[in-house]
């Protein structure tokens, strides 16, 4: 393949274009704010041009060959650091772009039903571009410095689109929230990139990978742990996990495309990108391993009892992403970045149902207040919904498929990716005691894998099934029923698309053993795997074929039995005396559960407000008395020599020719002796 710099610039310059195209026209002129086909159209084209690019691209790249590196201007040079403007074309970039751009295209094309009526409309589709360049410059990146520039124009796109509707402060607060808490995994990843240009002298990733013998065991665990604090603001694992659910404040398309295909999937990006690195320190290895188990089990619990839809499917994005740090810490790298793959196509149809279902919820609240009943009701709320598959067989079909790839039901996408995180997990628990603690996060998984289906099952039943609750619960909401429709084809397509994918998309992962079962030796129809072989530093499997089949039986029986017990339980109108006596059977733990284990009131005891009483009662008093101080004092100081100069400057022309002869008088003077 010849250097495809033309077609590199294409995919990162346009959405770059899209964003300077709509912004500055959208601010300059009210005329171009309202023709939001052509907005729509521009926004869209910037993302989707790109995508077949970067499929005309990944047709004509060979697994195993060199890196395409794209070189398009030196971006700083200062003593012995250099660093370009460069992008990297390999197995693992084109699959996170292919991703970037797929599922965002259908993002934006679902946009243009959902926020058609907003009139920050131009705004956002300006913001969602933004992202798309951020995002792209993050994973085509050739170094860990470019790489930084699109992880913190993430991260800013992330708090303006979280923030959207900015006059609802508890939206603005939790745009706040969400970049407050990415600066502090921010912080730790710059301190890793100074160390790593500390012992190499570079930031590219080539030169760090060749390197490795340059770093010290000691060096290598510190810079794996820096970079796993980064990885958890981004991705949102624990310990600052918090943002992540109050950013569903945001647009339900932002969620989609920001919270659950693209962002949130940055720090799983950059450890498998660094993969050689991270294997050769087994200590960071298993603390990945924990975090990523106690995040999917703690969001898992928390996910049981909420009852807004997009909540529900926070936790569930929180708990995903802690199956693959699982997976990142049991040394199955392909196996995380191949349940990024399936989740970007799960996630975002749930999601983008979720908003399809709300947009209709909305549309009732609407009709009911023009028909003048003041009926106020949240339309985000489980609870009032029920019984929506009759008026939305769109939406419901498309919801239903993905949570039963969700679940890890086969033969849908989720059930593949999350058995091979599962059963690596259960492989790296045979051995000594570190075994033993890796076979125990396979239990805390498979009990994570039991959860997520019985919520997310919870959540489809209690929305789609039995009868419509709003005229139940709800005094004037008596004729609701007839406001209720399914959303525009811009939206119910993209839905379908998604759908299909979370279908099909596990075929790219089949496990290797099951070609053995039937020829007697392993084939190669693990694709992903094969593909991704020259970058991810992959730990093998040891397990025996039995024991392969044995652990797949075993997780299907997990996923059903959630789906049984959910069905059992939410199956027809259960939601209220089901919640009750799973209330009742689990006691305090649920209560626990159901305040998200009070983690932000720890957070704003232990961290928060010591931070705030520090700040007025010691650095606002430095701030007025010292640095206000010494301000005021240099003010002063001058304001005292004017007053005494100004009895010099008296106006009287005589007295300035005085002042001119004894001036005169007095260098001659000096002149002279």
């Amino acid at each position: 393949m010849e250097s495809p710099t033309a077609l590199v610039s294409l995919i990162i310059g346009l959405p770059l274009l899209g964003f300077l195209l709509n912004g500055l026209a959208g601010l300059s002129s009210e005329n171009f704010r309202s023709k939001k086909t052509l907005i729509g159209i521009l926004a869209n084209l910037a993302v989707f041009i790109p995508f077949l690019i970067t499929v005309t691209l990944f047709l004509g790249y060979s697994s195993g060959s060199d890196a395409l590196i794209v070189t398009l201007f030196n971006w700083i040079t200062v003593g012995d650091l250099s660093v370009d403007i460069a992008y990297r074309i390999d197995e693992l970039s084109l699959i996170m772009t292919l991703v970037v751009t797929g599922v965002g295209s259908l993002i934006h094309l679902y946009s243009i039903g959902y926020m058609n009526h907003d009139p920050g409309y131009w705004k956002f589709f300006a913001y969602l571009n933004l992202f798309i360049f951020a995002m792209l410059n993050l994973v085509l990146a050739n170094n860990l410095l470019l790489l930084f520039l699109g992880w913190e124009g993430v991260g800013l796109c992330s708090y303006l689109l979280i923030g959207f509707w900015y006059s609802d402060m508890a939206k603005s607060n939790a745009a706040k929230k969400a970049f407050l808490y990415n600066r502090v995994g921010d912080f730790a990843f710059l301190i890793a990139m100074f160390s790593v240009f500390g012992i190499v002298g570079s930031l590219d990733f080539d030169v760090i990978l060749n390197n490795l013998d340059m770093f010290s065991a000691s060096a290598v665990f510190g810079i794996g742990l820096l970079m796993l604090i980064g990885a958890t603001g981004k991705s949102a694992q624990i310990p600052l996990f918090v943002w992540l659910p109050d950013a569903m404040a945001g647009p339900t398309s932002v969620s989609a495309l920001i919270h659950a295909a693209t962002m949130v999937t940055s720090g799983i990006y950059l450890i498998t990108r660094l993969s050689p690195m991270f294997v050769i320190s087994p200590e960071v290895m298993m603390i990945i391993a924990v975090i990523g188990a106690l995040t999917a089990i703690v969001a898992a619990t928390i996910a049981i009892t909420q009852n807004d839809i997009k909540g529900v499917l926070a936790y569930s994005t929180v708990s995903q992403l802690g199956f693959m740090f699982l997976a990142l810490g049991s040394g199955a790298f392909t196996a995380a970045i191949f349940h990024v793959v399936t989740h970007a196509f799960f996630k975002a149809c749930l999601f983008l149902g979720s908003g399809s279902v709300i947009h209709t919820m909305e549309h009732v609240e609407h009709e009911l207040h023009d028909d003048g009943k003041h009926v106020e009701f949240d339309p985000q709320d489980i609870r009032n919904m029920g019984g929506l598959k009759k008026w939305m067989p769109s939406t419901y079909k498309t919801f239903m498929i993905a949570t039963i790839a969700i679940a890890g039901i086969p033969p849908l996408a989720g059930f593949f990716s999350k058995d091979e995180i599962l059963m690596h997990a259960f492989n790296m628990g045979i051995g000594d005691f570190a075994g033993v603690m890796y076979f125990t996060l396979w239990g805390v998984g498979m009990v994570t894998a039991f959860l997520t289906a019985f919520y997310m099952f919870r959540l489809t039943f209690t929305t789609f099934h039995g009868s419509f609750k709003l005229p139940k619960l709800i005094k004037g909401a008596e004729d609701s029923e007839k406001y209720l429709h399914e959303s525009p084809a811009t939206m119910t397509i993209p839905l379908w698309a998604l759908a299909g994918l979370s279908i099909v998309g596990g075929f790219i992962g089949l496990p290797n053993f099951i070609a053995k079962t039937f020829t007697g030796e392993y084939g190669h129809i693990n694709w992903l795997h094969d593909w991704l072989s020259p970058i991810a530093a992959d730990i093998s499997l040891t397990l025996s074929v039995p024991a392969e089949w044995a652990l797949m039986l075993i997780s299907i029986i997990v996923a059903v039995s959630g789906t049984y017990v959910a069905f059992r339980m939410y199956g027809n109108d259960q939601q209220e005396a089901s919640d009750k006596a799973i209330s009742e059977r689990f006691g305090s733990l649920y209560d626990t559960w159901k305040n998200k284990y009070s983690l932000d009131e720890v957070y704003e005891t232990t961290v928060i407000n010591p931070v705030v009483n520090v700040s007025e009662r010691v650095l606002a008093v430095f701030d007025m008395k010292i640095v206000d101080g010494f301000v005021n004092a240099v003010a002063g100081t001058v304001k005292l020599i004017g007053s005494l100069v100004r009895y010099i400057q008296t106006g009287v022309t005589s007295s300035y020719a005085l002042f001119l002869i004894l001036g005169v008088i007095l260098v001659m003077s000096m002149l002279l002796f």
